[in-house]
Parts: C-alpha cells; sequence; structure tokens
C-alpha cells in the first residue's frame, strides 16, 4: 500500500475558450476537491504547443494562458488555498518528461488512442511532442508525487499510461514506493457535457460552431439563444431514465440542468416529466445564466489586469517549483546523475 500523502493534479490547456463542459465536467470538481486535500491547478501551456494553433500563434498562448486561469478562479478555484501556476514556469516538468521518455516503450505510446484521433490519417505530419503528450502529462503529474488526478474518460488511458510510467521507474531504479501510482477522482452529474447541436458528440473548444458550447465568456444573451437554438427532437420530455434512451440531446440538456442545479437526473426529469422542451429551455435558461454571467463577469474583472494574473501564477508557480526540486533531487541521484 503506498505511503504517499493524498495530493491532487489536474489542468487545462490554453487553448481556445473555456466552455460549460470544463465547467461542470472540471472546474466545479476542482472547487470541491480544494477543500478535501492539497491540490495544484495548472494551465499546461507546454502542451498547447502540439496544436499548430499554439505553435503558430505565441501571442494568443499567452493570452489564452491568463484567460485559462482567470476562469479558474472565477469558477471557484482559489489562489490561497490551491496552488494555481503555468506549467512552463516550473522546468522540472520538461525534465522529468525526458526521464520518463526513457523509461516509456514505444509500444505503449502507439496504443494511445487520442494520437491517433488527433493525428489523422497523416500521422507522419504530427508533431513528436503530439505523439509524446502523454509523457509530459505523466510528468506533471509525477513530479509532485500527486496521488490523485481528476480525469475525464478521454484522459483516463493517459493515467493509465502515468501508472505504468511509475511503476516501470520504480522498478527499473530499485525504488519500490517511489512514485505513487495516482488514482483517477471521477466527478459528480455531467463530467461528459455534450454538443448543443448533436448529443452524440462531446462538447469541444475545437468545435466549428459557437453555437455548439456555452462559452464561459458569453454574455446572458447569447447563453439564453444558444440553449433555445439547442437540437432537440420533437416528443416532450420523458417521464423516466429509460425515455430517454435514444434521445441524447434531451439526456444531455437535462443533464446540464441537474449538474447546474445540484440535482440527480431522475428529480428533474420528475420535475419536467410530459412538458415542452420550450418550457424547460426557458427554465434551464435561467439557471444557466444565474449561474455563469457572475464567472463572465469576474473574468473580465481579471482579465482587465493581466499583471495580476501574472503575479498570481509566478506566486504559485514558486510554490510548485519547490516542491519539484525535492522530487527531482531524489530523481536525479536515483538514476545516476552526478550534482
Amino acid at each position: 500500500m503506498s505511503t504517499h500523502p493524498h495530493l491532487v493534479l489536474s489542468g487545462m490547456q490554453p487553448t481556445n475558450t473555456l466552455h460549460l463542459g470544463n465547467y461542470l465536467g472540471a472546474l466545479k470538481n476542482w472547487v470541491r476537491i480544494q477543500d478535501e486535500m492539497p491540490c495544484l491547478y495548472c494551465v499546461v501551456d507546454m502542451h498547447a504547443l502540439t496544436q499548430d494553433s499554439g505553435y503558430a500563434h505565441p501571442k494568443e498562448v499567452a493570452q489564452a494562458t491568463r484567460e485559462v486561469a482567470a476562469a479558474y478562479i472565477a469558477s471557484g478555484v482559489d489562489p490561497a488555498r490551491a496552488v494555481l501556476f503555468n506549467q512552463s514556469q516550473v522546468y522540472a516538468h520538461a525534465e522529468l518528461a525526458w526521464i520518463f521518455n526513457c523509461v516509456a516503450r514505444l509500444g505503449w505510446l502507439d496504443r494511445m488512442t487520442q494520437f491517433k484521433e488527433k493525428s489523422g490519417k497523416h500521422k507522419e505530419r504530427a508533431s513528436v511532442g503530439l505523439y509524446t503528450y502523454p509523457v509530459l502529462m505523466a510528468a506533471d503529474i509525477l513530479v509532485y508525487k500527486a496521488t490523485h488526478v481528476p480525469v475525464g474518460e478521454d484522459q483516463r488511458q493517459h493515467l493509465e499510461l502515468t501508472r505504468d510510467i511509475a511503476q516501470k521507474f520504480n522498478n527499473d531504479f530499485d525504488a519500490p514506493d517511489f512514485f505513487p501510482l495516482p488514482e483517477p477522482v471521477i466527478a459528480g452529474p455531467a463530467t461528459r457535457v455534450m454538443s448543443l447541436r448533436d448529443g452524440t458528440k462531446k462538447m469541444s473548444k475545437t468545435d466549428e460552431s459557437d453555437y455548439s458550447r456555452i462559452n464561459l465568456t458569453d454574455d446572458a444573451d447569447t447563453i439564453a439563444q444558444k440553449i433555445r437554438k439547442a437540437k432537440t427532437d420533437p416528443s416532450p420530455l420523458p417521464d423516466s431514465e429509460k425515455g430517454l434512451e435514444g434521445r441524447p440531446e434531451a439526456e444531455n440538456l437535462l443533464n446540464i440542468f441537474a449538474a447546474l442545479a445540484e440535482e440527480s437526473q431522475e428529480r428533474v426529469i420528475a420535475r419536467f416529466a410530459g412538458q415542452t422542451f420550450s418550457t424547460f429551455k426557458n427554465e434551464l435558461v435561467d439557471l444557466a445564466v444565474e449561474t455563469l454571467t457572475p464567472i463572465a463577469a469576474e473574468m473580465r474583472g481579471l482579465l482587465a489586469d493581466p499583471a495580476g494574473i501574472d503575479r498570481i501564477l509566478k506566486h504559485g508557480a514558486e510554490k510548485a517549483a519547490a516542491i519539484a526540486a525535492r522530487v527531482m533531487a531524489d530523481v536525479k541521484t536515483l538514476v545516476g546523475f552526478v550534482a
């Protein structure tokens, strides 16, 4: 059994604007967890370079980094309780990633489905960084010896790889309990928020249609318009969970309502059973506007002072670097580097 003290690490890329899915699937959960155990929340700007847009537009990456940090804070992440920083300020992430590149096996990375999806038919044109993305993710987690990682279903395979790398490092360097084998933290309702235009696809920052998502920067009118235009079907809302079968858009909107209201899906279904979507959407608009517009307003206030955000990130990076330095000192001893 691991003897490592509990510690949480999670982060998001500063590519495109964060949206409702990020809030319900991750940020709300982060806010809850920061009261339960020590947390480090990172803006993973090094990962952003694996995207062509991030590599080509450095000024946009810098601005997006501040915007993501503002979204964390506006959603309730407290820099006084959790360590909030951007990845590139802590050099140990890259340093440990190289060591892990030498520990990980090609066969492991060949099995990563996200690389296959993102590289598409032109694998040979993809960057090496995109291929080794999961190795850097492992370093992000293990450089702090984090024991718990809030992840969505799309990142679960990467966390399994992190556990494999940790186990192999421990075995290779005869340090049985040096790195913990981090556990996933499973979020509550609506952990997988779907597109407002297609209930079978995940809500995404990169979807071409802005009407597929509600951005955390959207104002009340925009939120209302997007919800009212959200795809539905002609039938009234069901009176049971079984009635959602084959109705992905209805299920998605009910899940969103349940997560925003912090109620069970069963209770929400009972409340709106038999009603039209137009009636339900009016209620959902009110709830979404009430929840999300204060976040957008606080983000605007934070972003009006970019130097203030930079100070928060720098202070957090200093705290994170101090933790990482202790781990890396032991790593270097284990692998035989001369100090």
